[in-house]
């Protein structure tokens, strides 16, 4: 008797950390449903795409593909096609894929995850497209299946959605109102992942730094932390997005002290310019930022900082841009990720007037670049003949022949030995 032959799916997943958490959440109903992972889209029996909305580019990717899954879908008409994520939860565009792409069979949003079995179930059984958006979750739902991709390092969430309304910024429109999960549930998850033999955590959420101003009982993300810390027995806490404007001197406080939280801090400051600052609706100051930085860097000495920063925002004139990069001189980050900016539709700046051209925004990035490229070398250099643990993530992406790992800064070390697994902390001499 021959095993019946099992069902497979390939999924895409675009954007965040939090979409790759969802995605994580998919295939554990998945594996419930008894479908399998395959490498190839071509010959699975199921096809998802979890998509980002934050950049225009990201959404306009992702209807390139849909179109191109069409011609697949032609040649396998039993196959089954499904979009979900940031962009769908935008009612305009899940309606103008069901009328564009009628042979997409199901369209969920973020809010609606914990029902994706029933949704699937009726994707199968209709002829038609399965719509179904949620214009707000229905609180948190605890307890949903998940197949991690990773053995050693996990994400938690801890909130979800956000309250910011940057005037960039889709988030808030799609993950919807800042919810927080209980302390004892996030604790709860975290301690069994120490007991399958995880490593690290990084608690995830749009702003760790709000966490708990929804709940009852007066907890905050730094009390969170440190209970994470102390009752978990996790080695390595890492957490991210911080807020600058939510990051008080209890959290700096709470990093120092911790035995196992990472000495790195991601804190997005995305302009220099206070005029910028304010059409951004980022809610602080320069001024208040440094003030932030400082305090950390006397809490914690050895702490690296990373940034998120945008470039050519409506209205930034050169005299913005120069004050952008007097703060990366002032601040010398560790690393930065840096963005054009680009016109989310549905936010406030698209419609903002003084748009930037292209190649000022361009020529603006690439000098930006440069500057935070001299600081994080030097940082790198200050290095040199020290010693770090790494912990181990496998072979280098980029050389098989050697293995790679993050340091608690969350620097990337590539390095040879003998005698090494994944998983195993290793002090390696920078050289």
């Amino acid at each position: 008797m021959t095993d019946v032959q099992k069902k497979t799916y390939s999924m895409t997943v675009f954007g965040c950390q939090m979409n790759e958490r969802d995605a994580e959440t998919l295939r554990g109903f998945l594996a419930e449903l008894g479908y399998e992972e395959s490498e190839a889209a071509e010959g699975a029996d199921l096809i998802i795409l979890n998509t980002c909305a934050v950049r225009q580019k990201a959404e306009e990717k992702v209807l390139g593909l849909i179109g191109r899954l069409g011609r697949l879908k032609a040649k396998k008409p039993e196959l089954k096609i499904a979009v979900c994520g940031c962009i769908v939860q935008q009612p305009e565009v899940a309606q103008k894929i069901k009328r564009k792409y009628p042979f997409v069979d199901l369209i969920f949003g973020t809010h609606n995850i914990a029902a994706f079995p029933q949704l699937l179930q009726r994707a199968l059984e209709s002829e038609e497209t399965v719509l179904d958006l949620w214009e707000e979750a229905e609180g948190v739902v605890e307890g949903l299946p998940v197949a991690r991709q990773d053995n050693i390092k996990a994400w938690v969430n801890i909130t979800f959605g956000c309250n910011n309304f940057c005037s960039y910024c889709i988030v808030p429109y799609v993950r919807g109102r800042e919810r927080s999960r209980k302390p004892e549930e996030i604790l709860k998850e975290i301690t069994l992942l120490v007991e399958q033999g995880y490593l690290e955590v990084t608690l995830l959420g749009q702003n760790v730094n709000s966490y708990g101003r929804d709940l009852p009982d007066g907890i905050g993300f730094a009390d969170l932390l440190a209970r994470v810390d102390r009752e978990t027995g996790v080695k390595r806490i890492r957490f991210t997005t911080s807020h600058p404007r939510d990051f008080t001197a209890k959290l700096a406080e709470t990093m120092a002290r911790g035995k196992n939280i990472c000495p790195h801090l991601h804190l997005p400051v995305q302009a220099g310019s206070n005029k910028i600052l304010a059409l951004m609706n980022r809610g602080y100051t320069r001024e208040h930022y440094l003030e932030r930085v400082k305090m950390l860097r006397e809490y914690l000495p050895g702490c690296a900082i990373t940034t998120d920063l945008i470039v050519g925002f409506p209205g930034e004139t050169e005299d913005d841009f120069a004050e952008t990069l007097d703060l990366v001189e002032q601040v010398s980050f560790d690393a930065a990720f840096t963005f054009m900016y680009s016109k989310r539709s549905g936010t406030p700046a698209a419609d903002m007037p003084n748009q930037v051209p292209m190649e000022v925004k361009k020529e603006r990035l690439q000098r930006l670049i440069a500057l935070q490229n001299k600081h994080s070398l030097r940082h790198n250099e200050a290095l040199l003949g020290s010693t770090v643990e790494v912990l181990v993530d496998g072979p280098s992406k980029t050389d098989p022949t050697v293995w790679s790992g993050k340091t608690g800064t969350n620097k990337t070390v590539n390095f040879s030995g003998e005698g090494i697994s994944k998983g195993q902390f290793v002090p390696v001499v920078i050289t």
